[in-house]
């Protein structure tokens, strides 16, 4: 069976998280980092590094016990970002597919990310072909 790790990048709102859930297999972001025992998002600025990280290892974890379909959304707004994903799945094995998701539905983006942070991460986003 092949191993996959679909990557899902795209700005607040564009729906990454909701589409990566249709793809199955094992779902993570970083964003699942702050959320609390009882369910409550809590985010803080100051954390967003170990939430990273906290994705990566969760990612590599399951790679380990080769799960079969791997999903992460996240921004992934620069190219830079992917690369410890890249590395992961070459060490263990995965075909990775990078996918963007674009905001055409008009959908809000749940963790009110003001819309100057927004309009940044859209100057900054990076297609690469």
């Amino acid at each position: 069976m092949e191993k996959t790790l679909t990557i899902c990048r795209g700005i607040p709102g564009s729906g990454k998280s909701t589409f990566a859930k249709t793809l199955g297999g094992q779902h993570y972001e970083a964003d699942q980092y702050f959320i609390d025992e009882k369910g409550n998002y809590q985010f803080d600025i100051t954390k967003i590094k170990d939430a990273h990280k906290w994705c990566q290892g969760m990612v590599q974890s399951d790679m380990v016990l080769e799960y079969p379909k791997i999903v992460v959304s996240n921004t992934f707004t620069l190219e830079w970002e992917m690369k410890p994903y890249f590395e992961l799945a070459e060490k263990y094995g995965y075909r990775v597919y990078s996918l963007i998701v674009e905001n055409r539905h008009n959908g809000k983006n749940v963790h009110e990310v003001p819309e100057d942070k927004i309009q940044m991460m859209k100057d900054r986003f990076e297609i690469i072909f």
